[in-house]
């Protein structure tokens, strides 16, 4: 694997390909930086295991795991951002997506009462990231309620993705079936991540009462 990749993950370039992949993805969620993040990492691991053919110079953990968290933090600021001077036109399209009125409501429920773990769990969620951030800036939620959590969330999703693939690579050797188990533990994390934003509103409200 990493005589593949080796010129990308022995390059400095692979900091600016994973932050730029992390930037964009709340926009286009199909780029892969969940897998470059890890494959990242698992070069990063080899390192440590003295296996052959690995790359001279491989990633910083600290410098890839920062890399990613600040690249999501400055994504969704962007779109939380371009939502909140949307506009009329914005409202309406929110309106007629189910999805995102829900999140909306839910999101400002959190907000308001100074808990936005859902930000963070969104994060981990496919598209959760950008249905949060969109309905966090279309509802005009302030920026110091939403930023904190933003970052808690960056930082949570960028850490769990570079362990998975560190240590993941420690454990399993840099090969396929390392980066391959971490994937799917990353994606485990998103389906999980999805069925709770995913709740059905009652459940949220009775929750919200209970409190």
């Amino acid at each position: 694997m990493l005589e593949n990749l080796g010129a990308l993950t022995g390059s400095p370039w692979i900091y600016a390909v994973v932050a730029l992949s992390v930037l964009f993805d709340i926009v286009l969620p199909v780029l892969p930086s969940g897998v470059l993040v890890i494959t990242a990492a698992t070069a990063a691991a080899a390192a440590g295991t003295g296996a052959g053919h690995v790359p001279r110079e491989v990633p910083d953990i600290l410098v890839l795991t920062l890399c990613a968290a600040t690249a999501s933090v400055l994504g969704d600021l962007a779109v939380y951002r371009l939502a909140w001077r949307g506009g009329e036109r914005l409202d309406r399209a929110i309106a007629r997506s189910r999805r995102l009125t829900t999140a909306q409501e839910r999101l400002g429920t959190a907000l308001s009462r100074g808990g936005g773990a859902l930000v963070v769990i969104a994060r981990f969620a496919p598209a959760g990231r950008s249905i949060v951030s969109l309905a966090a800036g279309a509802a005009h939620r302030k920026v110091r309620e939403f930023l904190p959590w933003s970052a808690l969330a960056g930082v949570a999703w960028a850490g769990y993705s570079v362990a998975l693939g560190y240590f993941g690579g420690q454990w399993l050797g840099a090969t396929w079936l390392a980066t391959g188990v971490s994937l799917v533990a990353l994606f485990g994390a998103g389906a999980g991540a999805a069925f709770l934003v995913r709740r059905p509103r009652a459940a949220a409200t009775h929750e919200a009462s209970a409190v």
